[in-house]
């Protein structure tokens, strides 16, 4: 019986740890090319609400996933462009800005939510035929009754939706693409010294619009996971902190794409481990459900308190560029 727990909880340490995964990224590239992006919960929502939309409007013609993960994406991207202009072309406060998107996000989906729906600000429910669904890798079934072996593959790595798998595939493509290939050197760059970028003829403007661009991109697909791969529609503020906890994630790993795969991981350990906590004993004591609810913004704060050792930003993280004359 043990052991199907602890199976349990690590099976659902992947499914959780995906929308914060994907905000994570989605928050390297943006602050690695000097863009602090504090509105991916704002993105993230806008997304998942996108995808609810879309998902329910063409449910009927068997799309309805991949119409919900296109629209989210959409979303996600205009939502960052808008952030983009803000902090970018316009040379506002990035702070500011993304604390505009967050509350607008939050205020905006769930106004025309219960507008076009009148269901108390959600989207309709969806069919499971509307969603994505779960995949059986191969040789799953053939394995499954091997002892360790089938519980890790047919029982962990089995069974997850396709944007599970596009999250931690994105970890080795998001090092690959920071570390060996000249957009990402140009990236990490203009995050340091943009003045030495654009001496090097390399547009800096260009350069972190494409950083912001990719940024909504991974929000869209976290807001998609969460509304039409774990849940089956939209909520107001479903997002519930998330985006927030990626970003202190992003800092827990010091802005490197594998350290923060593993404090995604971390977080997302915890919120598992909260679901059977609630209903067992631990040591014989009763754990409050509220406290087991608020561990991951606990460690949030034990971690960013200096548990971690110093973790140093892009140097010119937050600070827009001026073109010298």
């Amino acid at each position: 019986m043990d052991s199907v727990i602890i199976l349990s909880v690590l099976d659902s340490t992947l499914r959780l740890s995906t929308p914060l995964l994907l905000a994570c990224l989605a928050g390297l590239y943006a602050e690695r090319s000097g863009v602090f992006d504090i509105g991916i919960e704002g993105k993230m929502l806008f997304a998942a609400f996108g995808a609810g939309v879309a998902a329910t409007y063409f449910q009927a013609s068997g799309v309805g996933e991949w119409a919900g993960l296109v629209a989210a994406i959409l979303v996600g991207v205009l939502a960052a462009l808008l952030h983009g202009f803000a902090s970018i072309s316009m040379r506002g406060n990035q702070i500011v800005s993304g604390v505009a998107i967050n509350f607008l996000a939050i205020g905006l989906t769930a106004l025309l939510a219960k507008a076009w729906y009148a269901e108390g600000g959600k989207t309709p429910q969806l069919p499971n035929e509307a969603r994505f669904q779960q995949i059986t890798l191969p040789f799953a079934d053939v394995v499954q009754d091997v002892p360790v072996l089938g519980d890790i593959y047919s029982g962990l790595l089995s069974g997850h939706s396709l944007l599970v798998y596009v999250a931690f595939a994105a970890v080795p493509v998001t090092w690959w693409v920071l570390y060996r290939t000249r957009f990402g050197l140009r990236l990490r760059a203009v995050g340091e010294n943009p003045a030495a970028v654009d001496t090097a003829g390399i547009s800096v403007v260009q350069l972190r619009y494409s950083a912001v661009m990719i940024c909504g991109v991974l929000s869209g697909i976290a807001g998609a996971y969460l509304a039409i791969a774990q849940s089956a529609n939209f909520a107001p503020n479903m997002t519930a902190g998330k985006g927030f906890i990626a970003l202190a994630a992003l800092i827990f790993a010091k802005w490197k794409p594998v350290p923060a795969l593993g404090a995604c991981l971390l977080f997302g350990f915890l919120e598992a481990v909260a679901i059977p906590l609630q209903s067992q004993p631990l040591f014989g004591v009763k754990v409050p459900s509220q406290f087991i609810n608020a561990l991951p913004y606990v460690l949030t704060v034990v971690l960013l308190a200096g548990f971690i050792g110093k973790a140093i930003p892009p140097k010119a993280g937050g600070v827009p560029y001026v073109k010298e004359r």
